[in-house]
């Protein structure tokens, strides 16, 4: 039984729901690799709908382990609060696994987060303002706090005092901000400790046995290709690696055990925060996109900035992230468009660019090379065989799929959960 990575591979929001609803009962653990609270999955269930910011999907379906896997950094209080939401609700969570090596996300690191980006100005990249950055940082700086320290008062005090020493010098001497206690850090942690102590576990031991008794894992990436730390839009990116390279460091699970890559790409595009953004829509025809659509965060309410699809981007995803399936999210949004323009290469101080330029210089100076294709007025979220689409959305279909480097395999038609197109299995 496969090992499958599922992505995003444009800059988030592309409808990973849709994918994950497709594998279905197939999967026996959900895991979540990367990131924290700062990006949002909404799932949803019959006429229930459901929005997840830390745990990952599997939550939501009976039988399914959810796993937030080491790659993972922990907002505690958040954890519980989102816990209880879906307990209120009649969610069964009493089998979320929490690797021991996650790291936890503090008082000070939101904190930090929040003034740092205020002292940049107009040079601010556009975090969540929710501490991700500072404790990733904490953590590549070998200064950070792992779920297991919780349990150990002692070490637990020298971390945070060592932490400290540092980050209150930075609030009180250029912030002007007051300095944080070790106590409150401490006590505010170890108030955790009896809850968590449950779900704590060798979080990659217990994958690598999974996958060796013959069970479905579906590792599943927070934020998307375009915001990866290494591979996306630097620095106008997340803190970790969203790509599906992160799936094997960010769980303890080896790469060669990695069996299927899914990536989900919006049949237009849109992305949050700042940061360059070739087919940027600043008209009548973003708006007519984002309302359609419905392009707010899940997380932060954000409207979304709104672009026709890019294909080079596409192919990117297809080529660092090892792409063997698309899922194309979101087609029907386009309905009642006459013409469709679709950016197939860049215009880079007049030469034609035909993939993602290196350069960020190049890329934030990017203007698309548009085809157009022809629209359609049907309604196609009844749809469930290729078939059943108008021609034109059939064309539309088969030409990003040619251009993106790899087979659509599944189509989004509609909101609903079954509203999906199914043309490859997923699994085969």
């Amino acid at each position: 039984m496969p090992a499958v990575v599922l992505i995003g591979a444009q800059w988030g929001d592309e409808g990973k729901g849709k994918a994950t609803d497709l594998l279905g009962s197939r999967v026996d653990y959900v895991v979540k690799f990367n990131g924290g609270n700062n990006a949002g999955h909404t799932v949803v269930v019959g006429d229930e709908k459901y929005a997840l910011h830390l745990l990952p999907s599997g939550i939501l379906s009976p039988g399914v382990v959810p796993v937030i896997a080491n790659g993972v950094v922990v907002d505690i209080e958040v954890l519980f609060n989102e816990l209880d939401a879906l307990s209120a609700r009649g969610v069964d969570v009493s089998r979320l696994l929490v690797s021991a090596n996650a790291h936890v996300i503090t008082h000070y690191h939101r904190t930090i987060d929040r003034v740092t980006e205020r002292f940049l100005g107009k040079r601010q990249i556009g975090t969540t303002g929710r501490g991700i950055g500072p404790t990733y940082a904490d953590k590549i700086n070998r200064v950070g706090i792992r779920v297991q320290d919780i349990f150990d008062e002692g070490i637990l005090r020298q971390k945070v005092e060592g932490a400290l020493e540092q980050k209150n010098h930075l609030l009180l001497k250029i912030y002007n901000r007051r300095a944080i206690s070790t106590e409150e850090i401490v006590d505010d942690l170890l108030s955790y400790a009896d809850r968590l102590r449950p779900m704590v576990s060798d979080t990659s031991l217990e994958l690598n046995r999974a996958l060796e008794a013959g069970r479905t894992v579906l590792f599943e990436g927070g934020q998307a290709t375009m915001l990866d730390v290494d591979h996306g839009t630097y620095p106008f990116v997340t803190s970790s690696n969203a790509t599906s390279g992160g799936a094997a460091t960010g769980s303890g699970v080896a790469p060669n055990r990695i069996d299927r890559v899914i990536a989900v790409v919006k049949a237009y595009t849109t992305r949050v925060g700042a940061g360059p953004f070739p087919t940027e829509l600043h008209d009548e025809s973003g708006e007519w996109l984002r309302g359609r659509g419905f392009e707010f965060g899940t997380t932060t309410g954000r409207p979304r900035r709104t672009g026709w699809y890019d294909a080079p981007i596409a192919r990117y995803s297809a080529r660092i992230n090892g792409v063997t399936d698309f899922v194309l999210t979101k087609l029907d949004v386009l309905t009642g468009l006459e013409r469709i323009p679709v950016a197939v290469a860049y215009d880079v101080d007049g030469r034609r660019v035909d993939e993602v330029p290196v350069s960020q210089s190049d890329f934030h100076h990017a203007k698309p090379i548009y085809e157009e294709f022809e629209g359609w007025s049907e309604d196609i979220s009844g749809a469930r065989e290729f078939g059943d689409l108008p021609k034109a959305a059939q064309d539309y279909v088969l030409a990003l799929e040619e251009m993106s480097g790899s087979r659509f395999s599944a189509i989004g038609v509609g909101p609903d959960r079954d509203a999906i197109v199914v043309r490859h299995d997923l699994l085969d």
